[in-house]
């Protein structure tokens, strides 16, 4: 069976959106079905397979290393990458983190759940051959605003910053990238990682797969509840 590649965690973020929940607890760490959000996260990946997590932590990281520490099932290797005195970005916190991350590795936004086949997307990169894929799904701005033109199962344009009207497909909060990705970004101290796709998009070489399945997230008050809803009934088994 493919290995699964290493994934990336982008668990750094202030989280005002969920304020005051957050202003002590790291959005990672609160409470959903139970339990902190972030275990739910690792074990949907060590369920597909996922041997080692690397943690790019920034706001109250420290709490969230400490309660991962203490709870880590077999099988599953956590390292951990924190910005410093200054967040560096999505994407600046990914540079930060190379060292640990190795030549090709998944990124997963640290609010996200997606239940998807993580070997699907793998191979769909590798058969691409281009340094990024992002995975996408039709959207029709129902949960958030379309960001992605993606026809005829080829990408034609990501842009986070300025979507189209033509654009019906989101990004799933799920990508691989190379570690070459980074060549052209050393000298910014921050950087996000939307800017990074949008350029290689421009190029030509932000491939894209296409996902069936809806995300689920706790980046707002709506979207907490309605994966408290859905992990609720998946713990269960309703």
């Amino acid at each position: 069976m493919l290995k699964v590649l290493p994934v990336a965690i982008l668990a750094g973020g202030l989280a005002s959106r969920l304020r005051p929940l957050t202003e002590r607890t790291p959005k990672s760490l609160l409470t959903v079905a139970g339990r902190p959000f972030i275990f739910h996260q690792l074990e949907l990946l060590r369920g597909q397979g996922v041997e080692r997590v690397v943690l790019c932590l920034a706001h109250l990281g420290e709490q969230i290393r400490a309660a991962v520490d203490g709870a880590l099932a077999p099988g599953l290797s956590v390292s951990y990458s924190f910005d410093g005195p200054q967040l560096l970005g999505t994407g600046g916190a990914l540079r930060a983190a190379l060292p640990l991350l190795g030549e090709e590795f998944f990124v997963l936004n640290g609010d996200s759940y997606l239940p998807c086949s993580l070997h699907r997307v793998q191979a769909a990169y590798h058969a691409a051959r281009h340094p990024a894929l992002l995975t996408v799904m039709r959207n029709d701005n129902r949960w958030d605003r379309s960001n992605v033109l993606f026809s005829g199962g080829r990408l034609l344009a990501y842009d986070k910053r300025a979507p189209q009207p033509e654009m019906m497909h989101i990004d799933f909060g799920l990508s691989v990238l190379a570690r070459s990705v980074f060549d052209a970004h050393t000298r910014a101290p921050i950087l996000d990682l939307a800017d990074i796709l949008h350029d290689l998009s421009l190029r030509g070489e932000l491939a894209a797969f296409e996902v069936a399945e809806r995300f689920y997230e706790i980046g707002s008050v709506q979207g907490l509840k309605e994966t408290e809803d859905f992990l609720s009934h998946r713990v269960s088994g309703a």
